[in-house]
């Protein structure tokens, strides 16, 4: 004689210790849970709440300067050390895990324009006003003593720019109307790049084509050079001048322009007649640009006073930073474990920034993560829902540039609605449609 029992197994139902939570059984049979979606949309509502009540984006205030500061540089392998330079000429190394500045040196007299490490990190490069280019060790060396640069070069001109080859012991400057090619070891350049313009204000290696140079001219244009060629490969002029540039880490034919024109615009050197993306938010003039590492979003500085994080691929901010104290923007920089951003502004303090602005910090238990993974699912599989999506999109920006933001709208308004009359009362054809990417291209010089 058979005789079945019915057992349960207690680890579906005891609890591990008496702290622990009590478990409950749940079927998951979606056939007997008819309010599935409804408590879905709940969840996503209230984790979309959340994110925006837990965005706290700012970290830290490092000051030390006694000028504005004029440009940062980050550390090619070591995460937790910065260089910045200021228009006093003072360069200060930071250590931004504890916040302290651990070196300070007089490097040139007046602006310091620009700052680049040596691939191998050991050493740095210099540029100012006083038309020199200096280099100097990165380790620390004794307090005591004045500090000398390894090795000084006198310029013709004056210098706005610098980057350094990624594997070769080469680096590029920029200047008036000139691009020269430097090795380490010798004070006169190997090579000059000209193309007949006023003078140039950024120069940036490709990450990965290491040959391939991008630069921004006065001239409102954007050059591309080849080091393996004796000139210039092409260049787009454009309405109004570009700030900087950035190149995407991780496709080597993209690269973004910050523009005076108040927008940034993402080029694709395969296809430079047209922008492949025009990203709109900034009320001023945009000043610098950054990528991320995973090359899927980028940051931007303005003399809005703001800071912008843009995603590639769209046309508008999914993100603002600022504060009562920030005044104009003069550089930005990405932190290479894409965690968190560095600012520099004209009231001489540097400003560490979380990337994503509600993200934890520290170590995050088990139950904790599996949690945000779940509300980060749930908030992109209800993003389109209209309450939703108003609560991600809703952002609290100072007066001024709220005031500017209406009245930019009403301008490009106004210019669609003349330009939509003149065409409706013109002979077909003769006024051309144009679209927003193409607006802003004069034309492109081989």
């Amino acid at each position: 004689m058979k005789v079945k029992t019915l057992t349960r197994n207690p680890d579906e139902y005891l609890r591990e210790t008496k702290r622990d939570i009590h478990k409950i059984p749940r079927n998951f049979e979606p056939t007997l849970h008819p309010f599935v979606a409804p408590r879905e949309y709940t969840k996503a509502l209230n984790a979309v709440k959340l994110e925006r009540v837990f965005a706290k984006p700012f970290i830290a205030n490092l000051e030390g300067h006694k000028d504005a500061i004029s440009c940062i540089c980050k550390h090619p392998s070591q995460l937790s050390i910065l260089l910045s330079g200021a228009y006093d000429g003072e360069v200060r190394t930071w250590n931004l895990a504890q916040g302290t500045c651990t070196r300070a040196l007089l490097a040139h007299d007046g602006i310091i324009r620009a700052i680049t490490y040596v691939p191998d990190g050991r050493h740095f490069i210099t540029v100012g006003d006083d038309k020199t280019i200096k280099t100097w060790d990165a380790v620390s060396a004794n307090k005591e003593k004045e500090e000398e640069p390894l090795n000084a070069i006198v310029s013709k001109t004056i210098l706005t720019n610098i980057t350094h080859h990624r594997t070769k012991p080469l680096f590029v400057t920029c200047g008036e109307g000139l691009c020269h090619m430097w090795e380490e070891t010798r004070n006169e350049p190997l090579r000059t790049f000209k193309w007949g313009t006023d003078g140039l204000h950024d120069v940036k290696f490709n990450p990965v084509q290491k040959d391939l140079l991008a630069s921004c001219a006065g001239d409102r244009s954007i050059i591309l050079y080849d080091t393996r060629k004796t000139g210039p490969l092409t260049k787009i002029v454009m309405k109004l001048r570009s700030n900087k540039l950035s190149w995407n880490p991780m496709e080597a034919f993209i690269f973004t322009c910050a523009n005076e024109d108040y927008n940034l615009y993402t080029y694709d050197i395969r296809r430079l007649k047209t922008p492949v993306n025009v990203h709109m938010d900034h009320v001023e003039a945009v000043i610098d640009v950054d990528y991320s590492p995973t090359g899927k979003e980028f940051v931007s500085g303005s003399y809005d006073k703001s800071i912008r994080i843009f995603e590639v691929n769209k046309g508008h901010s999914r993100e603002v930073y600022h504060t009562k104290r920030m005044h104009r923007l003069t550089c930005v920089g990405w932190s290479l474990d894409n965690k968190y951003i560095i600012s520099g502004s004209d009231e001489m303090n540097l400003r560490i920034w979380k990337a994503k602005a509600s993200e934890k910090l520290g170590i995050l238990k088990t139950r904790e993560r599996l949690a945000l993974q779940c509300n980060d699912a749930l908030k992109e599989k209800y993003a389109f829902h209209p309450e939703v999506r108003r609560i991600a999109r809703h952002r609290q920006v100072p007066k001024h540039i709220y005031n500017a933001r209406t009245e930019l709208q009403r301008i490009r308004e106004k210019s669609k609605r003349k330009e939509a009359n003149r065409r409706s009362h013109s002979k077909k054809g003769t006024v051309p449609f144009m679209s927003e990417r193409e607006k802003h291209v004069v034309r492109q010089d081989n």
